[in-house]
């Protein structure tokens, strides 16, 4: 009797294997994140600005995003899925003893701080009186390794250390030059609408072994008084990455030619001190870019410029370290035809 085993059952037998195999593999989760391209924002319908001027020219503004997701087994296992995409830890995304929920709020919070700062940067290049008052230092992101995870969680806002008032990062590192590594620091912390205290052990700078260390990095946490109503909603996204696209959208809003006729795409934390500070997700915001066929791309100097033009093809690529000099770089362009 001939076997029933033909070698196209046991050929489909082994297809419906591997493919309950992918299946179980593309839904159980992984313990990495998955860094994918979305797409280029205009940020023009994104901002309001009293005595706003009609643009001229047809230049645009866009900011650039990028999808953060959990990536499933499959997509760990085998990276190339996505060509464009880059894999992250779980913890370098959603910080130690902090919920997804969570990580997303802050990541809003993050979003409007960046909107005033752009907005205060912009407005004071253009000559405009803006007053900033410091209200502490910001818990930007927390660094593994130290004791700070789990105690403080991203967006805290540190108003004093051990009684003493810290409402600058200059403050809050004078305050830390008198502790010694291996102290423990009572931090008053505004967490939401509450004010608590954390008490965190310092450990030793790994270059200054005499510096103390908390275990995050600060931004500075302020209010602002706008001269002129300045709205920008960015309509559910987070991180600060969009500053430097606002805050030419904003002069762009008050008459000032910043494109020159180029569609430009803008990425760069803005500082108060006009500095471009580094971002996330380059490889990804580079391909964002290449679907709107932008002219050209403006980048934080640095690391992020370099990896930005190692996927730029033919996209102009320009390294920026402060507001000033992305106008400079801008207004120094040929002009578009």
């Amino acid at each position: 009797m001939r076997s029933l085993l033909t070698p196209w059952r046991v050929t489909g037998g082994i297809a419906v294997l591997l493919l309950a195999t992918i299946l179980i593999l593309f839904s159980v989760p992984s313990g990495q994140y998955v860094l994918l391209p979305d797409v280029a924002h205009p940020v023009a319908p994104l901002v309001k600005v009293q005595g706003a001027h009609t643009p001229s020219g047809s230049g645009s503004i866009y900011f650039l995003d990028v999808i953060e997701r959990h990536a499933s087994e499959l997509e760990a296992l085998f990276p190339w899925i996505h060509p464009n995409g880059t894999l992250e830890p779980a913890n370098a995304i959603v910080p130690p003893c902090s919920t997804t929920q969570q990580a997303l709020q802050a990541q809003l919070q993050e979003m409007a701080f960046s909107q005033r700062v752009a907005a205060t940067v912009a407005l004071r290049q253009l000559g405009y009186h803006v007053a900033v008052k410091p209200t502490g230092v910001v818990v930007s992101q927390l660094i593994a390794g130290t004791n700070a995870p789990c105690k403080l969680q991203p967006m805290d806002i540190i108003v004093a250390v051990d009684r003493t008032a810290t409402p600058t990062i200059a403050a809050l590192h004078s305050v830390l030059g008198r502790v010694k590594p291996g102290a423990i620091v009572a931090l008053r912390v505004r967490r939401g609408g509450r004010i608590i205290t954390v008490r965190v052990r310092t450990i030793a700078v790994p270059q200054e072994p005499g510096q103390a260390l908390v275990g995050f990095a600060p931004d500075q946490a302020a209010t602002f008084k706008l001269p002129i109503r300045v709205s920008i909603d960015a309509g559910g996204v987070g991180g600060p990455s969009a500053g430097l696209a606002f805050a030419l959208e904003v002069m762009q809003k008050l008459g000032r030619d910043v494109t020159h006729g180029y569609r430009v795409a803008a990425t760069g934390q803005m500082e108060l001190n006009g500095a471009v500070a580094p971002i996330g997700g380059v490889r990804q915001k580079v391909v964002d870019a290449h679907k709107s066929d932008v002219d050209v791309l403006l980048v934080p100097a640095g690391e992020n410029a370099t990896l930005a033009r190692r996927y730029a093809k033919h996209l102009r690529v320009i390294a920026v370290s402060t507001f000033k000099q992305a106008l400079r770089a801008l207004a120094t362009l040929p002009r578009a035809g």
